[in-house]
């Protein structure tokens, strides 16, 4: 089970990386889309939470045993 929320986590940290990236990209290119640069704020958001929840998953586990 630690092992399955530890990939978890390194997943959603790479689509947090990810999504950043990708929103630093159009930010620098500028003329870009508004409503897809909140959209990017949105999922990024999202993900570090997700991430964050699944690591404090992972923790209590991790302590507990």
């Amino acid at each position: 089970m630690r092992t399955f929320l530890f990939v978890v986590v390194l997943l959603l940290m790479a689509g947090v990386v990810g999504v950043l990236l990708t929103g630093m990209i159009g930010l620098v290119r500028g003329g870009g889309d508004p409503r897809r640069s909140n959209k990017l704020m949105q999922w990024r958001v999202a993900l570090q939470a997700a991430a964050l929840l699944v690591f404090i998953l992972l923790l209590s586990l991790t302590s507990s045993s």
